[in-house]
């Protein structure tokens, strides 16, 4: 990577969710991926893919990615572990493992 260069990052909203799964989960949830820019040596966005969180999360999330550059790769969990970090709370997901 040359002086200068830096990895972005930015979330892009799939969906909508369907009518059944908002049936059963209720209104308010986001979900989609990670999209990831400026990987030397990779011509295309990364992507990682991001299960359905609490609306609210995820626009706090896109507001802190939209910010985010680093001269390294992170991965989804440092990702995660970063913004849980910054936002001083843990992200309500759809699926709570």
């Amino acid at each position: 990577m040359a002086a200068g260069d830096n990895i972005s990052y930015s979330t892009n909203s799939m969906g909508p969710l369907n009518q059944q799964w908002i049936k059963e989960h209720g209104q308010g949830w986001s979900a989609g991926r990670i999209d990831i820019y400026g990987v030397p040596n990779e011509p295309y966005p990364i992507e990682y893919g991001v299960s359905p969180m609490k609306t609210e999360d995820w626009n706090a999330l896109s507001e802190y990615l939209d910010t985010l550059q680093t001269k390294e790769l992170l991965s989804y969990k440092e990702l995660i572990e970063g913004f849980e970090a910054y936002y001083g709370l843990k992200i309500t997901w759809c699926y709570d493992d």
